[in-house]
């Protein structure tokens, strides 16, 4: 039996070797455009310089998002203006920390904030990690041991959300979150760090780590691209429908009830 080929394979495309890697957290960087495109495709700005960091704001500019691996230690910086009862807030990532889970937070920044209380630990509880009151921080740590999400409180009474993953030879990343920042985006880059789906990577860009899994799989380029391309259109769709649903919201300001003579009524 011939084996089908799939619709969008070019003619005389050759397979590339990639490798689906387990755990998520020790998968390093990965592409940056799992993230910018996202963005991009959300309505965001793309600010960036050629050839220099990649700068992202959102389309009311009171959010951005950076990349810079040209400044030691390099890495990650999100910044939220204060907006109402909520304060300036920030996150600082490091390099290695994988696009799927930063995705968790920056993708989480193009929707509408659920009307549930967020809680950062339920995603860890759910996948089996271990919970923990040490001196003054409370803390998650993976099953295998080698991911952590604490939030820690300082000597000099300074708080924030701790973050990271390494395995036994010491590669790994961290990252920081500012106490202001919001609780459903910690909870969303929570969810991405706990979450058992590996990630893919292709040939040359697995972490040399004795702590990861992987399995080799056979990748057509069109492939990559589809896949890609269904995350674009999901972005895109979803802006489409936020925006077409604040075009027909009713008037809240309604005109004050008067009587026949024209006099406000009084309560």
């Amino acid at each position: 039996m011939r084996k089908k080929q799939w619709p969008g394979w070019g003619p005389g495309e050759q397979a590339e070797q990639h490798y689906l890697v387990q755990p998520r957290a020790l998968a390093g960087g990965g592409d940056l455009r799992h993230v910018s495109e996202f963005l991009r495709a959300s309505g965001w700005r793309d600010k960036s310089k050629t050839g220099g960091p990649l700068f992202m704001e959102s389309p009311d500019r009171t959010i951005r998002v950076a990349y810079d691996p040209y400044v030691l230690p390099g890495g990650w910086t999100i910044h939220g203006q204060a907006d109402g009862p909520n304060g300036e807030w920030s996150a600082h990532l490091a390099r290695q920390t994988p696009v799927e889970i930063i995705a968790g937070l920056t993708d989480a920044l193009t929707r509408p904030r659920s009307a549930h209380a967020p809680n950062v630990w339920a995603p860890l509880k759910e996948q089996n990690w271990h919970t923990r009151f040490e001196d003054a921080h409370y803390t998650a740590t993976s099953p295998d041991g080698t991911a952590w999400m604490q939030y820690h409180h300082s000597p000099d009474g300074t708080a924030m959300w701790w973050t990271g993953a390494k395995d036994k030879q010491g590669n790994g990343w961290t990252a920081h979150f500012s106490p202001t920042t919001p609780m459903h985006l910690v909870q969303a880059f929570s969810a991405e760090l706990a979450s058992p789906d590996p990630v893919m990577r292709p040939r040359g860009r697995v972490p040399h780590s004795a702590q990861i899994r992987t399995w080799s799989v056979s990748v057509k380029p069109s492939q990559l691209r589809a896949w890609q391309q269904a995350r674009i259109t999901a972005a895109r769709a979803a802006t489409w429908a936020a925006n077409s649903a604040r075009s027909t919201w009713p008037r809240t300001t309604a005109r004050p009830y008067t009587t026949a003579g024209g006099a406000r009524t009084r309560r």
